[in-house]
């Protein structure tokens, strides 16, 4: 008789061992090995061979581009991220902090698709249905074609979605559901990969779209093995601070159209809806006050005016930091403030803060954070009709930045007068521009 293989898996990354060890050399995580039963291990080499099947070289000349059937939610934020609406048989991670909106979110969308004819099926392994009643009334979400269903079995959610051919199956969320093909607990790695494996399947062969709320962990990753990303066709994550009405739903990945984009809603009494005057919620009128200093940025294919405060104060230990703004690059502009303009901030606080709860990725703010920098340290106020853009580099020099006239359009748009830009645009829109090679140039017109 052969002898089993033993397989050993981590409950926190899905690595697999031949023996039991203390410490994953994977993710690191102590005492997280279990032992895999012979139905897990054949499961996981089903997946393993799904995932890596082999198949044959076409000529290129010769692919057919499959015609991609998309519908919209009637949410235009969402639509945009998802690339111009929903895929038809699509697999939709969505990932989100606690009390972030991702259920609310769902839930809305959820009753616009069955008002436009979907049948759509809820199903949620958190909360009761009568939790979910009150909270589809306060949203204006109930629908004759929105149908419920509070269960945390795999097999009898699959058996629900395709014996009445709904559209559309929200699962809320993925970590509350379990197999009866794997032992483990839900939520595990085994049960999670079980899942995902299931659902897409069902989505592929019937056609049904498929919106997947998963948990986070502390480091802001998906809870669960990366094969869960991998198996998605589109990966959402809900970004906020659950303390303030502004929520970003972010594109990581995507099949069907680009990360770049990012969806802004705001949390109003009837739940989250699309920020529709986003524009002055991130920067704020009035008086010229020292240590602020304006800037647009781009957010996929929109412009943003946002504003940049800056605190700077003497201290005996001296301390760097900063909100939605990289602390190594403001780390590069306080060395680069010291080498060129010679001023002492050795002994001085630097703290950086974007208004808004906005999280800059790119480095057309450089000149604005500089400028703010500036105008606290010297205690002199910038007016609040002028913005700065450009992107600084390590010898003091002014750098161009993509989407200049998309950015003075939006600067138009919100009644600015003056721009501190590094080179001439092809339309000033209006706006007196300054062009300024070097930082110092922007010191002297301070």
């Amino acid at each position: 008789m052969a002898k089993s293989k033993t397989v050993f898996e981590c409950q926190a990354c899905g690595n697999q061992q031949g023996k039991w060890i203390g410490k994953c050399p994977n993710c690191g995580a102590w005492d997280s090995f279990i032992e895999l039963s012979d139905t897990q291990i054949k499961i996981s080499k089903e997946l393993a061979k799904f995932s890596s099947s082999p198949s044959k070289a076409v000529s290129m000349d010769k692919v057919e581009i499959e015609n991609i059937k998309r519908f919209s939610t009637d949410d235009a934020e969402l639509d945009l991220v998802l690339g111009g609406g929903v895929v038809e048989g699509s697999l939709v991670l969505i990932g989100g902090s606690p009390g972030i909106g991702k259920s609310t979110l769902l839930l809305k969308i959820s009753s616009n698709l069955a008002k436009n004819g979907k049948k759509t099926l809820y199903v949620s392994g958190e909360e009761s249905a009568s939790q979910i009643k009150m909270r589809a009334q306060r949203l204006n979400a109930v629908d004759k074609n929105l149908f419920l269903l509070t269960e945390i079995n795999l097999e009898t959610i699959l058996s629900e979605a395709k014996k009445n051919e709904y559209k559309v199956l929200v699962v809320d969320s993925i970590q509350t559901l379990y197999s009866q093909n794997v032992s483990s607990a839900p939520g595990s790695v085994s049960q999670v990969r079980e899942i995902t494996f299931e659902l897409m399947r069902l989505a592929k062969e019937q056609e049904i779209c498929v919106f997947i709320i998963g948990h986070i962990t502390k480091d802001g990753s998906i809870a669960g093995p990366r094969i869960l990303e991998h198996m998605v066709d589109v990966v959402l994550y809900f970004e906020g601070d659950a303390s303030r009405e502004l929520r970003m739903l972010r594109g990581f990945k995507n099949r069907f159209g680009s990360t770049s984009e990012v969806g802004i809603f705001e949390m109003s009494a009837n739940g989250l809806v699309c920020a529709t005057e986003i524009a002055s919620k991130f920067f704020t009128r009035g008086n010229a006050v020292s240590g602020s200093a304006i800037t647009v940025i781009m957010e996929g294919s929109r412009a943003l005016s946002v504003e940049i405060q800056a605190l700077v104060c003497e201290s005996a230990y001296p301390k760097r930091s900063s909100t939605g703004y990289e602390k190594n690059r403001l780390d590069m502009l306080l060395a680069l403030l010291e080498r060129k303009l010679e001023i002492p901030l050795g002994h001085y606080d630097v703290f950086i803060n974007v208004s808004g709860g906005v999280k800059i990725n790119e480095t057309a703010a450089d000149l604005a954070v500089v400028a703010a920098i500036i105008s606290s340290f010297r205690n002199r106020p910038i007016s609040k009709d002028s913005i700065f853009i450009g992107e600084l580099s390590l010898n003091g020099e002014i750098r161009d930045v993509f989407n200049i006239d998309e950015r003075l359009k939006e600067a138009k748009r919100q009644k600015f007068k003056n721009a501190i830009i590094p080179s001439k645009p092809l339309d000033t829109q209006g706006i007196k521009c300054f062009y300024a090679k070097e930082i110092t140039q922007v010191l002297e017109w301070m």
